[in-house]
């Protein structure tokens, strides 16, 4: 395998095996690396709006994609039940929500990316990357390798070494989720659990808990906004997270052994405004977590992992990488800044907006349009119901 490509990718999540994709598509000779073997395990509830689908050209869903949601159950304190419909009328265009597993849905991006031209190494952690006198890059990993380019893009995720290598993102507020797997048998005795219909709770402070249907088993977790580590979560607060996934098995009578549940917690580093996500005059790239690409209202961050490592691979490749901070501005910042907007509301009175928002008859079809991208937050923060709490200044402390 040769050391010396036009753009290394450090990561094979979605926005690094989308941002090898596209540039091996384009004729550059590229690397990703990763540093698990892969298809490795991830954190993560797994749901995906179906609107990705543009960014996954040659990929049949099918391979995939475990369970299709059209239904959101909300609840508070799980009770005070409402079940919304994605598609309420007949004539609304349809959606759903694709509930994946990432570690197949991430190999089948990465093996994508290889078939493009792309060469993959994994089980290989990149630990520093730096500026060499001949203006190239090198990337070294953990076995002392040394690997030179003209371009990295960082889709190493939340402390991923990209960012620390050249001073960006220092300081990035989390999301915090900790969640479980557990193994269910779809025989329709609970009509409280269907393949199309996720659970969302909103009582959790400064969070909100959720049930997702895969193929053979259920992925529940719960999560905080607000954190900077998850050590900062503190052990009281863990614990606070744990019993509401705990709540969740108990309120929908789902069969298992609460003392063999796993847990696996994750940070998220969500979107709190604008800042520098290239360095080195364009010559390193942030995309997905590593860019701070999650949603401060929803916690989502598939969706926008594919497109930032697609749109960051375009811009090497077309010779305009310098500008991809002011794209990811232009591109996501006014509806990822108007979502941290509501976002700071929302969380503040929970319950308020549970009455008024979420319990609305097309409340759910609205989050479904927000997430799928065909609906952006800036087009309907002057329509909301409390639009005149809402800060004018971002609090990078909320």
């Amino acid at each position: 395998m040769s050391s010396c490509y036009d753009i290394i990718v450090c990561g094979a999540g979605p926005s690094g095996a989308c941002a090898g994709y596209v540039a091996a598509s384009t004729g550059l000779k590229t690397l990703i690396l990763e540093r698990r073997k892969l298809p490795r395990y991830k954190t993560c509830g797994g749901g995906v709006p179906i609107s990705v689908s543009g960014f996954l050209k040659d990929l049949v869903p099918d391979a995939f994609v475990e369970a299709k949601v059209t239904r959101l159950r909300h609840t508070w304190k799980f009770k005070d039940a409402h079940t919304g419909a994605l598609n309420p009328d007949p004539l609304d265009e349809p959606m759903s929500l694709w509930m994946v597993q990432r570690s197949v849905f991430d190999n089948a991006l990465t093996e994508r990316a290889a078939s493009a031209g792309c060469d993959v190494r994994d089980d290989t952690q990149v630990v520093r990357i730096d500026r060499t006198a001949s203006n190239k890059l090198s990337v070294t990993t953990s076995m002392g390798e040394v690997y030179n380019c003209n371009y990295v893009i960082g889709a190493d995720g939340a402390n991923g070494p990209t960012a620390r290598s050249c001073g960006l993102r220092l300081d990035r507020p989390m999301a915090i989720g900790l969640e479980a797997e557990i193994a269910y048998q779809w025989d329709g005795s609970n009509e409280l659990l269907a393949p199309d219909l996720a659970h969302l709770e909103y009582a959790v402070p400064k969070g909100y808990g959720w049930v997702f249907p895969k193929e053979n088993h259920l992925s529940i977790g719960a999560g905080v906004f607000g954190q900077r580590t998850i050590a900062g979560l503190g052990a009281s607060r863990k614990s606070d997270l744990v019993e509401w996934v705990l709540g969740y098995v108990k309120a929908l009578s789902i069969p298992c052994d609460a003392s063999k549940i796993e847990f696996h917690g994750h940070p998220l580093p969500i979107w709190n405004g604008s800042e520098p996500v290239e360095a080195w005059d364009g010559r390193v790239l942030l995309v997905g977590d590593a860019a701070g690409m999650i949603n401060p209202l929803f916690g989502d961050g598939i969706s926008y992992a594919c497109r930032t490592g697609a749109l960051a691979a375009e811009l090497v490749a077309s010779g305009n990488s310098a500008q991809w901070t002011e794209r990811v501005k232009l591109e996501f910042g006014p509806g990822m800044d108007s979502a941290l907007r509501i976002a700071k509301f929302f969380y503040q009175f929970p319950y308020l907006c549970y009455k008024m928002g979420v319990k609305h008859p097309r409340g759910t079809r609205l989050a479904g349009r927000l997430i799928a991208g065909d609906l952006g937050f800036d087009e309907i923060i002057d329509r909301l119901p409390w639009k005149n709490q809402f800060a004018n200044e971002h609090d990078r402390a909320w």
